[in-house]
């Protein structure tokens, strides 16, 4: 017991440090990147655009398919919370398969 005191007291210390700690304010860069033209990409580029960069997108490994491209529009609903119907993911994956 006594080896696990000075974690606990650390543990304590490092948690009221986060506890503490005030938001940072900073600025994204402007986005430069931009999707493909085509039928969807105003869709992904709303939708995907409200979480991350289009550059996320644009530098996958191309060609991955639409099973990659279906799995990561899951992913990003299910397991990140994007707020995209189910309508606009199969619109999303779609293009994106067709695209990248």
């Amino acid at each position: 017991m006594k080896a696990n005191v000075p974690l606990l007291a650390f543990c304590l210390a490092a948690s009221s440090v986060v506890v503490a700690a005030e938001p940072v304010p900073y600025r994204l860069p402007r986005e430069t990147a931009e999707l493909k033209a085509g039928p969807g990409s105003d869709v992904a580029s709303a939708q995907c655009g409200l979480c991350h960069s289009v550059d996320y997108i644009t530098t996958q490994p191309p060609g991955r398919g639409a099973a990659f491209w279906q799995a990561s529009v899951t992913k990003m609903i299910h397991i990140y919370g994007a707020p995209v119907s189910e309508a606009d993911a199969a619109i999303i994956a779609t293009y994106l398969a067709a695209n990248y």
